[in-house]
């Protein structure tokens, strides 16, 4: 029986934030729509977005939930890594073994930052795949790593910077390794040399980004697979268009429109976010700047050409901006893309370097450091509003995305991988039906 014919159990396991959830309840929507049974594992905020997508809702027991899980401070990276990637592991791997104990699963989707997960579903020998909803954070020949900011190397000099980069990001990593040694010993499992062994030990790494988008490796991993971004509207965006959304701006202005929007994680953004608006201040167009759930719209000085929200939904304004700034999550910059839209990017932290690193090599984009000024804010601003070859590039690569999303294999990896679990049981459960 082909694989598509048969119904499974995923377990999918989320981290952080609602930005990481989202492309996470996508992947759920199209394993459900393909016939399949999907809970999530969650933090227990994420309570009300997963069961308003319709999935049945399992929360972390032992591992660590809201900033413990999620430190803001990301003064000193290494120790971030450390806190967040390493120490909860054998929590996280609890979690997933107690989960696939009490419900049938089938193969486990989890997020690539949640090491434990993949932890327990090799110790419960249930399938396992890595879902990246970013560039990709295991290091790859040729391609500087995510929190690098560096471009693709085309000098002898470039690929040294690229590859000491990758280097420093393995060491990273590896300093914390007998952390997750520990856990894995716990569980009978085999320890590990190197930290990238554990995202060649997965059946799956899902790079959840376009092909098109990227920069090109030397060579890919053999479990490794673009399925294009994951792009599913949240809920809570859903209920801002249900209340029919109306622009804050007159239909009859001609201003030029500009979409201003902060990361869903707190990254101590507030005082970028109000030099942003300050520099709005001083150029004639109109702007609408969305906090998201950890800035207080009451808290910012607002110039009058400025509208300043909690949420609004992107997917609609951004058919009606002409530029968006933001600090470079994966989710926004897609989107932006997709829809034509330049982008000035100040990024802070995790995967947003990468981001812009890749929006200014297709030429969609610029960047600035998240201490520029309000005159180098507005500057740039002001090229991306008038210079044309902005909004042509991200024309171009948005087409070219649009079509990787189209031919997406999430589904039929998942289901792959699912398949062979089944298929290897068969001689045993054929052998429990012997003897019945």
């Amino acid at each position: 029986m082909k694989a598509s014919k048969m119904s499974y159990h995923f377990l999918l396991a989320s981290w952080g934030t609602l930005g990481n959830l989202s492309p996470l309840l996508t992947a759920g929507r199209r394993l459900r729509d393909n016939g399949h049974h999907v809970r999530v594992m969650a933090d227990p905020a994420m309570r009300a977005e997963v069961e308003a997508a319709g999935f049945d809702f399992v929360t972390w027991r032992r591992a660590p939930i809201g900033e413990a899980a999620d430190p803001a401070d990301f003064s000193d990276m290494q120790d971030w890594i450390r806190r967040a990637m390493f120490v909860p592991a054998a929590a996280y791997a609890a979690d997933i073994q107690d989960e696939i104990g009490r419900m049938p699963t089938d193969a486990v989707l989890g997020l690539d930052i949640l090491f434990g997960a993949a932890l327990g579903a090799e110790a419960s020998d249930v399938p396992f795949a890595f879902l990246s909803p970013h560039v990709s954070i295991r290091t790859l020949p040729g391609i500087p790593p995510a929190t690098s900011g560096l471009g693709q190397p085309r000098t002898p000099q470039e690929r040294a910077e690229v590859d000491a980069a990758s280097a420093g990001l393995a060491g990273a990593m590896n300093a914390p390794l007998p952390i997750l040694n520990l856990a894995r010993a716990e569980l009978g499992l085999p320890v590990l040399a190197d930290i990238m062994d554990l995202f060649d030990r997965a059946d799956r790494l899902l790079l959840a980004t376009s092909q098109a988008f990227d920069f090109q490796a030397d060579s890919l991993p053999a479990n490794f697979r673009y399925v294009g971004p994951l792009l599913d509207v949240p809920n809570w965006s859903k209920s801002l268009q249900a209340k029919s959304w109306q622009a804050p701006w007159s239909a009859q202005s001609k201003r030029p429109r500009v979409l201003v929007t902060c990361s869903t994680g707190a990254q101590g953004q507030r005082d970028l976010f109000q030099r942003v608006l300050d520099a709005i201040g001083t150029i004639d167009i109109e702007a609408l700047a969305t906090t998201g759930p950890n800035l207080d719209v009451a808290e910012f000085r607002a110039p009058k050409n400025v509208h300043v929200l909690r949420g609004a939904p992107h997917d609609l304004v951004m058919k009606d901006v002409s530029l968006v700034v933001s600090q470079g999550g994966h989710g926004t910059v897609t989107r932006s893309l997709v829809n034509a839209l330049p982008q000035l990017i100040l990024p802070m932290a995790r995967d947003q370097a990468g981001n812009v690193a890749r929006v200014e090599a297709k030429g969609a984009g610029l960047r600035l450091p998240p201490m520029a000024s309000e005159v180098e804010i507005a500057a740039a601003m002001n090229r991306l509003l008038t210079e044309p070859q902005f909004k042509e590039a991200a024309r171009r690569v948005g087409d070219a995305i649009k079509a990787d999303v189209d031919r997406s294999g999430l589904v039929d990896e998942m289901e792959t991988i699912a398949a062979g679990r089944w298929a290897s049981q068969q001689p045993l459960r054929r052998q429990l039906q012997g003897t019945a």
